[in-house]
């Protein structure tokens, strides 16, 4: 058997029709088939390699890990060199209340942690979200996913979870003093790249103040960089009570985080003790990873070329089948009028034989089927910038 059948076969499937790319080499911005052929990353991990593919920075500090010490203990036991380091740095990049880092090894996993820590410390039970929002998969995390179309066929869900509209002013007098906490993306990623909207996110906070409300951000998606700005909530005069990360956080490794004030942190310490474990949370290999790739975020100044990678990207996209294009740095949403043409236009970018050779690789959002994403690496090139723009518009000109 090939090893499309074996995966197909013995690998468990999320939909009935993969892409089935068997991809061997991944370097900068550039994946590699097992056919040799080549395709310009528009996706890089959905936001996860934000420095790009293998960095030698960061394959140098997970090889250097390794001779160290792979899992010793469950997180929060032992003085793990790399989990001290990167939550150091992390918090010495964040504002003065975001100084305690709870490691997991996921997204979703800091969904769920975050919600148990604000139902813990404000001893309510409400937590409210906004609809078409994605904070993971699991049981928790879905509970609070902005969407029907996937909770139905799970339910029953977590009780006493309330749904707002994302920017409306209005909804947000839902808030009350029965919140625990408001959990909001500071840009809605799978609806498409939606911002808030002038002080929406000010408002927000406010209520939530009013209240005692903690407001959660979640910026698994949009943080490190991703957005112009090394965190997205530093556009919008906001401050979270609980930020999560995810995804580039890891460098490439798998790891999530949802960090607040040490005060809030800390009552998960105590009635009960181990109000919150997990077994490889911060796992030091991803943890030396993550901070590696920290490191060249900060040191190479890569978020100093979002901007213009962005403007070089919105220049070049523009044609009579392109509704929109929706931008906040390096992720974009190009809006067709249907999810047929959308799918239309990713197989054929991925097609490299109808490509001279070189292929793009994109994909779709969950909420939002007839938009294409764009969320590159930051290292991206302008060439490949060109590149890939150069073929979208060609295979725009097809059909």
């Amino acid at each position: 058997m090939t090893n499309r059948q074996l995966f197909l076969n013995h690998v468990g499937q999320t939909s009935a029709s993969p892409l089935c790319l068997e991809i061997v080499k991944a370097q900068g911005s550039k994946l590699y088939d097992a056919q040799g052929n080549e395709f310009i990353d528009l996706i890089g991990g959905i936001s996860v390699c934000n420095v790009g593919h293998c960095h030698p920075a960061v394959t140098a500090a997970i090889k250097k890990q390794l001779d160290n010490y792979l899992h010793i203990m469950v997180y929060g036991e032992l003085v793990e060199t790399p989990q001290v380091e990167y939550a150091t740095l992390l918090t010495a990049n964040l504002p003065a209340t975001l100084n305690s880092v709870f490691y997991t090894a996921s997204g979703s996993e800091a969904t769920e942690g975050a919600m148990k820590l604000a139902k813990r410390f404000t001893n309510r039970t409400q937590i409210i979200s906004f609809k078409n929002s994605y904070h993971g998969s699991t049981q928790g995390a879905l509970s609070v996913m902005g969407s029907e179309y996937w909770q139905q066929a799970f339910r029953p869900l977590l009780p006493d979870v309330l749904q707002l509209n994302y920017n409306s002013f209005d909804d947000l007098e839902n808030i009350s003093e029965r919140t625990a906490c408001v959990i909001a993306e500071t840009v809605q990623a799978e609806a498409g790249v939606i911002a808030p909207n002038n002080e929406w996110l000010k408002a927000l906070r406010k209520k939530c103040n009013e209240y005692g409300a903690l407001l959660v951000l979640d910026e698994i998606q949009c943080g490190f960089g991703r957005n112009g700005t090394l965190w997205a909530f530093e556009q919008f005069g906001v401050v979270p009570d609980i930020l999560l990360l995810g995804k580039a956080l890891g460098g490439g490794m798998p790891l999530g985080a949802f960090v607040a004030d040490k005060k809030i942190m800390d009552v998960l310490t105590y009635n009960p003790v181990l109000g919150h474990i997990n077994t490889f949370g911060g796992h030091p290999v991803c943890c030396a990873a993550g901070l590696a790739a920290f490191n060249v975020l900060l040191n190479d100044k890569l978020i100093d070329g979002v901007t213009k990678s962005e403007n070089l990207f919105l220049s070049q996209l523009k044609h009579s089948k392109i509704k929109a294009v929706r931008s906040l740095g390096l992720m974009m949403a190009i809006e067709f009028e249907s999810y047929d043409i959308n799918k239309k236009v990713i197989d054929m970018l991925t097609d490299v034989k109808n490509n001279s050779g070189i292929g793009v690789f994109t994909d779709w959002f969950l909420f939002a089927p007839n938009c294409l994403r764009i969320v590159p690496p930051l290292t991206i090139s302008n060439n490949e910038i060109n590149t890939a723009c150069e073929k979208i518009i060609t295979v725009l000109d097809s059909f």
